[in-house]
């Protein structure tokens, strides 16, 4: 299977006008994750948490402050990018599957 082929995959299943696009979306990604493996670590020092050693605690904690950061950072890094919108969308699908958790529908 050729990296072109992947690519146009993905073009297709994110709804991507040019491979250029999937490409920019990549990188958004990648710069994300980056950012994020940089500001754990002050962050979990700023608390007062040894990074090194792992914990349910932790993990928790993670959950609820690094997660958020890297969601707000998908954001700032797609407007960088010129994919704002593209993540923006993401973003409101993500927030209506975490409301359906939290609400309960009425009959």
């Amino acid at each position: 299977m050729s990296q072109q082929s992947y690519l146009r995959r993905l073009q297709e299943k994110w709804q991507l006008k040019s491979l250029w696009q999937v490409l920019l979306v990549l990188l958004v990604f990648a710069c994300t994750g980056f950012s994020v493996v940089l500001i754990k670590r002050p962050i979990f020092d700023l608390l007062g948490l040894d990074t090194e050693s792992g914990g349910v605690w932790k993990t928790i904690l993670y959950l609820l402050l690094v997660l958020p950061l890297y969601q707000i950072m998908l954001l700032f890094y797609g407007f960088l990018f010129g994919q704002f919108n593209f993540f923006w969308e993401k973003e409101k699908k993500i927030f209506k599957r975490i409301r359906k958790l939290f609400i309960q529908n009425k009959p």
